[in-house]
């Protein structure tokens, strides 16, 4: 049986500096076309902002190496958007092959500052969406084997995250979903795996945080988007087709 075409779906490529960028070029380096999403109104409210040129020339970049791409923009937080983007996939490009779930939502903000709001907000992006998505990937996967999905995580089970308490106790249900979901879906002939990035600099730390968090690196830098980008690379390709329900922490060797 002749292998389906890679198309993989990445969600949250809004920006140039971002994870989801980085990682839609190095999918795209290894010939797989790339669908993409993004949510501009998120990003304008966040202190980096976002150019709206940026998702058109993703797009250029993506399509000068050679491969189809396509984005679309959509907000994951309503609760038939997973269906709205596996139907823009496979409309414009076909039907996907790897999924990976980069996108999420962040606050800021204590326990002092947390409503039963704000705590929603962070559920529906970066827990239902993730879940969602996942779901209507394995449902529609027909190809018997080769099928990839990849979240992104945070390293909650490794140390707490001061100030970001909604962030982070949604983030940390990734790994258990991760986990959860990689029998299921192994039927299918899919891999689920999440990539813990640490502290990576995408344009949100300022020079005060750079100068706290470098020493805490022993390779000497912080991490910078293409470190989780060729990591996702590899699980999404065919030399990983026996690693499944981990969580990889590639961080650095940060030290909490």
């Amino acid at each position: 049986m002749t292998a389906p075409k890679r198309i993989a779906i990445v969600t949250g490529a809004s920006r140039q500096a971002g994870l989801g960028a980085a990682i839609c070029k190095r999918l795209a380096e290894d010939g797989v076309d790339v669908f993409f999403t993004y949510w501009t109104a998120y990003d304008r409210s966040m202190p980096w902002s976002v150019d709206t040129a940026e998702q058109d020339l993703l797009l250029q970049q993506l399509e000068q190496s050679g491969v189809r791409a396509a984005h679309l923009e959509v907000d994951l937080s309503q609760p038939q958007a997973a269906s709205d983007v596996f139907d823009a996939c496979e409309r414009l490009l076909g039907p996907a092959t790897i999924l990976v779930n980069n996108a999420c939502f962040s606050g800021g903000g204590g326990y002092e500052q947390m409503t039963a709001a704000s705590l929603d907000e962070h559920y529906a992006i970066n827990v239902r969406a993730v879940a969602l998505l996942s779901a209507e990937f394995a449902r529609r996967y027909t190809a018997g084997s080769g099928g990839r999905i990849i979240n992104i995580a945070t390293g909650q089970a490794l140390g707490a995250m001061y100030g970001e308490v909604e962030y982070a106790i949604t983030k940390a249900a990734i790994e258990s979903l991760t986990r959860t979901l990689a029998p299921a879906v192994g039927r299918r002939g899919i891999t689920i795996n999440a990539v813990n990035p640490g502290p990576t600099d995408t344009g949100w730390m300022d020079e005060a945080l750079q100068r706290d968090l470098q020493p805490r690196f022993p390779l000497g830098r912080i991490g910078q988007p293409d470190d989780a980008a060729r990591l996702v690379r590899f699980l999404a390709s065919p030399d990983a087709e026996w690693v499944t329900g981990q969580v990889i922490h590639s961080e650095g060797g940060f030290e909490r």
